[in-house]
């Protein structure tokens, strides 16, 4: 029975791989890239790794295989929003078809703060916010 799991997570695991990497090479700008390279390869790596773990019958494995999909699961949004942070703040250009840029005017790139919507121009906190 081991068999068929480890084997249906590796397919799946493969699946969503195989998954992020054409979304990556069909996505148009850097900041749409982002969403296939960290969820769908989040998810095909922790496949990947679960199948490590049933597959094997060592306690020592499994402790491993599953740290490690914890640390990926905890480090791959946080890499994703630092990269999407610092291609904005370079300025790396929006995709033509982007409708929306709700940072513009909230970023101040040379000082590195972000104004929330409840701050006014003057930089402290609007009574009652937004």
């Amino acid at each position: 029975m081991t068999e068929w799991v480890t084997a249906l997570l590796l397919l799946l695991g493969g699946a969503f791989i195989l998954l992020a990497g054409i979304g990556i090479l069909r996505m148009p700008d850097v900041y749409t890239r982002m969403q296939p390279a960290t969820k769908a390869a989040t998810l095909g790596v922790g496949c990947l790794l679960l199948a490590v773990a049933v597959h094997f019958d060592d306690l020592g494995i499994r402790t491993r295989a599953l740290a490690a999909i914890a640390f990926v699961l905890l480090t791959a949004p946080v890499a994703a929003h630092m990269i999407g942070r610092a291609a904005y703040i370079v300025g790396v250009p929006l995709w033509e078809g982007t409708i929306v840029d709700e940072l513009r005017g909230q970023y101040d790139v040379r000082a590195g703060v972000l104004r929330s919507r409840a701050t006014r121009g003057s930089g402290t906190p609007a009574a009652g916010g937004e």
